[in-house]
């Protein structure tokens, strides 16, 4: 295991925790008013179906390790999705409080309890059942990424070895880099990185297949391959003045933030971020946050049409965050080859118009339009293929590609969708390895 430091001085430590972290008294209240439904509409709505009553009524006798081990038998990287996990639309929203008007129980916030104390001077193999007897066999995944890491560790569990092969030089992928520091610090993150290797997993940052190591070679040295790829770069609008200076990814940013104690926004008095999904919606509350004055989402469609959670999008707005609907950037204007405003045009249904919308100043322009898909990787494993979007074509039931011994999850898979959602992928896939291995069909049941 591998002692891994986040930077220090970056500009995501100005940012506080989107919620405090309950005291044992608030903990204990709001455990109390579970109803412990017999049904538990909640573990329906959890991808990982955690036991949600089972960890609350542990809280509420103050059995905090026993909490965090049922919510780590069903979910290995509990603690990151108990604070990025959008719970107003999955867990929390079916609560039977919710339906009757009431506030309903703060489940995030109880399973993060859980986890900081329940997994507290511990390592994984002190919480959760290992299995004694080891296959022999390895496993080697592309990505350290929420969905290699719940694969890993459940084959780790499992009893075979696990090899994760990072390009990066921070394992946690988007958990690492990507997600909005007032959730989840990259410091964090590397915490629970090192929790899930002390269950044997071995990550090698800095190597990238293709490059460092083939595919060929991965198939000689491991049993089976699993595909974490998530997504690649962020995508241009293939305007006039992209490239000049001052136009980002959103991604590229949110990892700036994050990793780059250099980075500098005292010269900005006004940005433009450029899309209406959460990413977007993320980073214009970042900028918010370290101070940038004016910072103007710009959406093609209408708010009602955002693919952003509206709690987030609300909070943004309250922020200071402004909107502008039904509007395209069609260039962005530069000075000296930097960018100084963009030239807005009006939509229609969702394309741009040649009719102009004025223009907006802004000395950072943040695109938030979606991330590339990495096919070429993903098809130069034999009968891997990928749909029309570019994402990892799978058998749900499995996690298997069209290669016998290759299976994929996570963003590369699903297109980009919750932290919560790559750790099912990640633990079902490697249940399918586990029977491959074994000497069973990975579609048995």
């Amino acid at each position: 295991m591998t002692n891994r430091q986040a930077p220090t001085g970056c500009g995501e430590q100005d940012f506080g925790e989107k919620y405090a972290l309950l005291s044992r008294a608030e903990a204990i209240f709001e455990a109390s008013r579970c109803l412990y439904c017999h049904d538990a509409p909640c573990i329906q709505s959890c991808p990982t179906a955690i036991d949600i009553p089972t960890f609350i009524r542990k809280i509420r006798t103050d059995n905090l390790r026993g909490a965090a081990r049922t919510i780590l038998s069903a979910n290995l990287l509990g603690d990151s999705c108990a604070r990025v996990c959008p719970v107003e639309v999955l867990c929390q929203s079916t609560c039977v409080f919710e339906r009757w008007g009431q506030e309903p129980i703060a489940i995030g916030r109880l399973q993060r309890y859980a986890m900081h104390h329940g997994v507290v001077g511990a390592d994984a193999t002190a919480i959760l059942d290992k299995a004694e007897q080891r296959s022999g066999q390895s496993v080697g995944l592309i990505g350290a990424g929420p969905a290699s890491l719940a694969c890993a560790g459940t084959l780790a569990l499992l009893g075979h070895e696990a090899v994760l092969y990072e390009k990066d030089g921070y394992p946690g992928g988007l958990n690492a880099t990507g997600v909005a520091p007032y959730k989840f610090k990259l410091g964090d993150n590397l915490q629970e990185v090192a929790f899930l290797e002390s269950l044997g997993m071995e990550i090698r940052t800095g190597v990238e297949v293709g490059v460092d190591v083939s595919v060929d070679e991965l198939l000689e040295q491991h049993a089976a391959v699993f595909l974490g790829l998530g997504l690649g770069a962020d995508s241009k609008l293939g305007i006039p003045g992209q490239d000049c200076a001052g136009v980002v990814g959103a991604v590229h940013w949110i990892r700036q933030l994050k990793t780059d104690p250099e980075l500098d926004v005292s010269g900005i008095e006004q940005a433009v971020v450029v899309g209406g999904g959460n990413t977007a919606v993320d980073a214009a509350r970042e900028l918010r946050g370290v101070g940038v004055p004016k910072v103007t989402m710009v959406y093609r469609r209408s708010r009602t049409e955002m693919s952003s959670y509206d709690h987030e999008l609300a909070a943004a707005l309250d922020e200071g965050v402004q909107l502008i609907e039904r509007a395209a950037v069609a260039e962005v204007l530069a000075a000296d080859g930097k960018a100084t405003a963009v030239r807005l045009v009006e939509v229609d249904a969702g394309r741009p118009s040649d009719r102009d919308a004025g223009t907006l100043p802004a000395q950072l322009v943040v695109l938030a339009i979606g991330q590339s898909k990495l096919r070429d990787l993903a098809t130069s494993f034999a009968d891997v293929a990928c749909d029309a979007r570019g994402c990892v074509e799978v058998d749900l039931e499995s996690m298997a590609t069209g290669n016998p011994r290759v299976f994929a999850g996570g963003d590369g898979v699903n297109g980009g969708m919750e932290v919560v959602n790559a750790v099912h992928d990640g633990q079902l896939a490697a249940h399918s390895i586990d029977r491959l291995i074994r000497g069973g069909s990975h579609d048995q049941a």
